[in-house]
């Protein structure tokens, strides 16, 4: 039996048919998640998948439906890091999942530079403020502001862990676009999948989406737009599949 927290609540990952422990306080996971998690190149059979960022562990959860590669998720928040493992023990996928907590830039020495074939990242959005402008809710600001760790950082650590020929893929807000190829091209990621997400038509793009290859050639495709909402402000049929799979 799953021992909840404080306001801690059992939700489901509708389309994965599997349960996450969430908290309002703490963290609950965005769209953006769901999002990247689908977008992510995965090996569907064997592999070594790196989640930097884990928050509660939402993005292991749903890469599991996925694939039956090993998949490894960093969180240095221990509150949510020991949400994500009590989630992981409650959906029975100790021998597939493994959580660590930590942070993401001791991970290369810690789990092996050039071995693994995917990371996957939903980093902190925004650089980091003074602390009377940030949340007061240091768990929500460590998620949101770059605090512990910076976009750079990411990059690096990504590239790092990744083979040669291995995918490293984002979600991140379209106006930190530049900053990302540079950093990515930096560090020999090359660019090569970019999608824009839209809150509905006619609105501005506010969520990226963008893969790289490690040492890759250049070529950048950039894919059609994802829209969200429709005008009666519902889930558009493709975001609605990515939440609750496919209708009957």
């Amino acid at each position: 039996m799953i021992q909840l927290k404080s306001d801690e609540r059992l939700d489901y990952l509708l389309a994965e048919n599997l349960r996450i422990i969430q908290s309002p306080s703490v963290f609950s996971f965005s769209l953006d998640a769901v999002l990247l998690a689908r977008f992510a190149y995965l090996p569907i059979q064997k592999g070594k998948v790196v989640d930097l960022c884990s928050g509660n562990g939402v993005i292991p959860l749903l890469l599991s439906n996925r694939t039956k590669a090993d998949l490894i998720g960093v969180e240095i928040q221990e509150r949510l890091y020991d949400m994500a493992i009590r989630s992981v023990e409650y959906n029975g996928l100790q021998k597939q999942i493994e959580m660590i907590h930590g942070d993401l830039k001791d991970m290369p020495p810690v789990l092996g530079l050039n071995q693994y074939d995917v990371v996957t990242c939903n980093p902190p959005y925004f650089p980091s403020k003074s602390p009377d402008i940030m949340n007061p809710n240091e768990h929500l600001a460590i998620a949101r502001h770059e605090i512990y760790c910076t976009l750079e950082d990411v990059i690096r650590v990504s590239s790092q862990l990744l083979k040669q020929g291995g995918k490293a893929a984002f979600v991140h807000r379209p106006e930190r676009l530049m900053d990302i190829l540079s950093l990515m091209r930096e560090f020999r990621l090359e660019p090569k999948r970019l999608r824009f997400v839209y809150p509905k038509l006619g609105k501005e793009a506010n969520t990226i989406l963008i893969e790289g290859i490690k040492s890759g050639n250049s070529g950048l495709k950039v894919l059609p737009p994802l829209f969200v909402y429709n005008e009666e402000n519902e889930y558009t049929p493709e975001v609605r599949e990515l939440l609750y799979g496919k209708s009957e």
